[in-house]
């Protein structure tokens, strides 16, 4: 897989919504608030349906009972590639409110 260009970063999170660059431009994340605990487990659940379909894994963090966070990252360039912006995408689309 191939890093993407600063340039390329920002064309690809300019189709997303609500995710921010972290980590010197290495990390994609975003917040995600629910309900209640159960809705936030349901979500969390429908990104590991996402993730193992793509092959790629966010890091998640449930936390206050009903907020989640996702980063992503491609591990093994220590970088974004295509592969992140796809999997955010996809997360995007889960029919949840945020």
């Amino acid at each position: 897989m191939e890093l993407l260009s600063i340039s390329q970063i920002n064309e690809n999170l300019g189709k997303l919504s609500d995710w921010n660059l972290e980590d010197n431009g290495r990390i994609i994340i975003k917040n995600f608030k629910f309900e209640d605990f159960k809705e936030a487990v349901d979500f969390i659940n429908k990104v590991s349906e996402i993730a193992e379909t793509e092959g790629h894994h966010p890091d998640i963090k449930i936390y206050d009972y009903n907020n989640v966070e996702i980063k992503l990252t491609t591990h093994s360039v220590l970088g974004l590639t295509e592969k992140d912006f796809k999997v955010a995408e996809k997360i995007d689309s889960i029919n949840f409110s945020n």
